[in-house]
């Protein structure tokens, strides 16, 4: 089997995180079988469309490294991809259900369907359609037609069941009875979600189903539009949700839930992809971190768990602080770029050294300003500690150290620890007395990184130029 599946995001606006991770298990789950994934615009949804939305959807997939094999970008035989232009073929597929008598027109006005669930909502009865038009003659119908508004409905087979395999919940079972005749053609002429997704899929020959657990119940209306064309049905797989800490479904009101969110806040698109990848799966270890070539290697749908995942903000910031670490120094580089605010010159060698120490140090980029102005601003005028500076045992300090410094041009971190225990040696300081005045002198603040880490990216000129603006006289 030639493996195919497909992301069907609606332009409604920001890629959700939880869309992110359905087009990610597509895009793995067809990697790894040597397959292809295609992304579908569902917009028959005219009224719910955002303008600009599809642009930003396909953005998102860019930066977060998720290539589609076709799409509105990248067109292959499946096209157009885009529902709206569509609409021919979803119509030609509904009246071949008509004439076969799978299916039947609407004519019931929005007030009598009211009517009709509230009256049912009442005496506790479903709230299905009651095929009020299924009694039509076909006179009645050609005249209605013609004449007034409606919809297209399926017939639902009476007196069945719908059972199906699905990858990840193993067998499922539905009655045929709980089942509305599910319309099929709006009046407008656009179809339902479910009509479009079921033609689309079959055309575009989307072999594996993987979405949300909120569409499972929407399967055997899917399964039963397969069996009334007469279609191989494909291979369905419901992911779980993800869930706020609380448990509740994410949601904006708790927080992030666009991708765009976290990528402004400094998290590494690397980083992400092997969050979302683990909300909801594993390789069966404790392995956590993965790079998008092992994710593809590692994956199965088999491994997909059952029940909601927690979207983990703690555990997010711990694994973007861990591609921070590791990610190749010119990578972190380029990203850093991106978030630094100060007027500073980022194009330097002392740039980079700076970064390269500091993403030890930080969890979001967006951290870096406050991390690294330090070594680009020496303002203590107003500084609460100021008045360590001036104390005789910290003017005795500075003096030693641009003396020693100033004897050797090359200074290493073993030789500095030496220098320290020199200064303890000679002046009796040691310890925060050493350490605080020091690098409040070189730093800016009493706490912070060890001197040799300092020296390392501002260097012994930069260090001795200091120490000089803080010695009294």
């Amino acid at each position: 089997m030639n493996v195919k599946v497909r992301f069907a995001p609606s332009p409604t606006g920001y890629l959700h995180v939880g869309g992110l991770r359905t087009a990610l298990y597509n895009y793995l789950y067809a990697k790894s079988e040597g397959g292809k994934i295609i992304l579908r615009i569902e917009d028959t949804d005219q009224s719910r469309k955002v303008e600009g939305a599809v642009e930003q959807l396909m953005s998102a997939f860019d930066v977060m490294g998720i290539n589609f094999d076709e799409s509105p970008n990248n067109e292959g035989d499946c096209g157009p991809y885009f529902q709206s232009q569509r609409l021919d073929l979803y119509k030609k597929h509904v009246n071949e259900l008509v004439d076969k008598g799978l299916a039947y027109p609407c004519f019931c006005s929005s007030e009598r369907l009211d009517k009709l669930r509230k009256e049912k909502q009442t005496q506790k009865l479903s709230t299905k359609y009651d095929r009020h038009c299924l009694s039509l003659s076909k006179d009645e119908i050609d005249e209605k037609c013609n004449s007034e508004p409606h919809v297209i409905r399926l017939k639902i087979p009476d007196s069945e069941s719908i059972t199906f395999n699905d990858t990840v919940r193993n067998n499922v079972t539905f009655n045929n009875a709980e089942i509305d005749d599910q319309v099929l053609l709006k009046s407008d002429g656009f179809p339902t979600y479910h009509l479009a997704n079921v033609v689309d899929d079959y055309l575009m020959g989307v072999t594996h189903v993987i979405r949300g657990e909120e569409w499972l119940s929407s399967t055997p209306k899917h399964i039963l539009l397969y069996n009334a064309f007469e279609w191989d049905v494909p291979q369905f797989a419901h992911v779980p949700l993800l869930l706020n800490p609380d448990k509740s479904k994410l949601s904006k009101r708790q927080g992030d839930v666009a991708v765009e969110d976290y990528l402004k806040k400094g998290i590494l698109p690397e980083a992400l992809i092997n969050f979302v990848a683990l909300l909801g799966w594993n390789p069966g270890d404790d392995c956590e971190i993965f790079s998008i070539d092992e994710l593809i290697s590692e994956f199965s749908l088999e491994r997909i768990h059952t029940s909601g995942a927690v979207f983990n903000q703690e555990k997010l910031a711990w694994m973007n602080g861990e591609y921070l670490k590791n990610l190749p120094l010119n990578k972190i580089v380029t990203h850093s770029k991106l978030f630094i605010t100060l007027d500073i010159n980022t194009e330097d060698e002392k740039f980079n050294r700076v970064i390269d120490f500091s993403r030890n140090r930080v969890s979001y980029l967006t951290e870096l300003n406050d991390e690294i102005k330090y070594f680009y601003s020496h303002q203590l005028e107003n500084h609460s500690d100021k008045a360590l500076l001036s104390e005789a045992s910290s003017q005795s300090l500075f003096k030693f150290w641009v003396t020693e410094l100033s004897e050797n041009e090359t200074w290493t971190p073993e030789t500095l620890k030496a220098l320290i225990s020199k200064t303890n040696d000679e002046l009796g300081i040691k310890g925060k007395n050493l350490f605080f005045p020091m690098r409040l002198a070189i730093y800016g603040e009493c706490k912070g990184p060890d001197i040799p880490s300092i020296y390392n990216i501002l260097g012994r000129d930069e260090i001795i130029n200091r120490l000089n603006s803080v010695i009294i006289g």
